[in-house]
């Protein structure tokens, strides 16, 4: 027995000239059934009567095509590949064939060739496999945190980014609140307000943006943890970075699904600005809530009391750094030269360090072991740094406010080039009133006038 391949079009073929050649139907309606001319069944029907079924099957079909590619050229390629141009993608090593070797082969065919050869894995290869994970069994055992940056009230108010906290275990949505940008004092303002409506959770769960981690963990100078980390270590909660955006998949499909029905729904109430947005967000989260939240696996509730005195709270959540006092009662603070009043507890503070306490509203203070210290401060030009190093995330932020300091004041003028001193003409001309030689003439007047006497 002899197993012929044939594809279903050409099997349909077999089944219309069987009916024609038993007279069950008509030349001309064969033609018609098969989409062809009265000619080519002719054709097909003197083959099939010839060759039987098999000779209605393609001809080429098990035959190298004409324009097939010689392997000589084909192992060629893949060796210049495998020898100089391992790692490139198969469409910049065509263009370094043809530009280099001058062998011209299209890059899909290359990339059949690669393929095959072990040299390039296609794009179902590469696809990573990300395991599901289970949800938290308890309601506040774990809160993941996420801001995004999109165009929430499109062309009508300014860009702003969404602050969304949603609990792992029910897929409920804690807290949302806009803001200008992800900033240190932005999530203090967030968990300021979470605590104050569901108190502690176990853990946060959030993405490696360096308000919740230190990047480089190997430096010599700080101790390792961001003043957002340092604020949960005195509230006793935890906060872990996710290697991966899938990791906290949750949040970040609430992320695209509030994209999509938040940006309409404020669409809908005609809201242009983040102060009319922040006050429809609490209606908005309870029909969000209510129809994708789910019921936790166990119902116990692990969010923890706050316990905190509301002025503990607030030196919690700011941002708290030590200087170095010099001799003359002066240190340096975020382009700020603080001098201490001198007083008895301040004049002992010479060559120790001092707590800085600086708040969200930019209120700054000075403490010695939990007394605050009255100062002055000589605010030096605070006007963007010049080739400032700013965070992808608060890029747009920056770009707001320097715009507004552009549109106040013109920036001041700045030498150019390598100068010696920084000195700046007053237009007063010196007449050499103490000059060396003036000195001179004035000391020989003197003593012959001495003389004279």
């Amino acid at each position: 027995m002899v197993w012929v391949i044939m594809s279903e079009r050409e099997l349909n073929r077999i089944e219309v000239l069987v009916q024609i050649e038993d007279g069950a139907l008509s030349v001309a309606n064969g033609a018609n059934l098969l989409a062809m001319s009265r000619r080519q069944v002719f054709r097909l029907l003197k083959r099939f009567r010839e060759y039987g079924p098999s000779g209605i099957r393609h001809q080429a079909r098990g035959r190298p095509p004409n324009n097939r590619l010689h392997d000589a050229k084909r192992r060629y390629a893949l060796d210049v590949i495998r020898e100089r141009y391992a790692d490139f993608g198969p469409t910049l090593a065509a263009e370094m064939l043809s530009e280099h070797h001058g062998v011209n082969v299209s890059r899909e065919t290359l990339r059949k060739w690669m393929i095959s050869d072990g040299l390039w894995l296609s794009r179902k290869d590469r696809r990573a496999i990300h395991q599901p994970r289970l949800r938290r069994e308890c309601y506040g055992e774990l809160i993941q945190v996420d801001g995004s940056d999109h165009h929430w009230l499109e062309d009508r108010g300014p860009p702003c980014t969404l602050l969304v906290f949603i609990d792992d275990a029910t897929s409920t949505l804690m807290h949302l609140e806009f803001v200008k940008s992800e900033s240190t004092f932005s999530y203090f303002g967030a968990l300021e307000r979470y605590l104050e409506s569901y108190g502690r959770p176990v853990a946060f769960y959030s993405d490696k943006h360096t308000v919740f981690r230190v990047p480089n963990q190997a430096a010599k100078s700080g101790h390792g943890m961001t003043q957002f980390g340092r604020a949960l270590n005195e509230l006793n909660i935890e906060i872990i970075c996710a290697d991966t955006s899938q990791a906290k998949g949750r949040v970040e499909r609430a992320n695209r699904t509030l994209q999509d029905r938040l940006v309409k729904a404020l669409r809908l109430e005609d809201i242009s600005d983040m102060e009319a947005a922040n006050a429809f967000l609490p209606g908005f989260m309870e029909r969000y809530n209510a129809k994708f939240a789910k019921p936790p696996r166990r119902p116990d509730n692990l969010h923890r009391a706050l316990n905190v005195e509301p002025d503990r709270l607030r030196d919690i959540l700011c941002l708290r750094d030590e200087r170095y006092v010099d001799r003359n009662l002066t240190l340096r603070y975020d382009r700020m030269r603080i001098t201490l009043e001198d007083n008895d507890l301040s004049r002992g503070l010479a060559g120790k360090y001092v707590d800085t306490f600086e708040h969200a509203d930019g209120r700054l203070e000075i403490r010695w072991k939990g007394v605050s210290l009255p100062y002055t401060a000589f605010d030096r030009d605070q006007r963007v740094t010049h080739a400032a190093i700013t965070e992808n995330k608060r890029l747009g932020a920056v770009l707001q406010f320097i715009k507004e300091e552009q549109d106040n004041a013109a920036p001041k003028p700045r030498r150019a080039g390598k100068q010696r001193t920084r000195y700046t003409p007053t237009g007063r001309r010196n007449n050499g009133w103490n000059s060396k030689l003036a000195r001179l003439a004035k000391e020989t007047r003197a003593a012959s006038q001495g003389c004279d006497n």
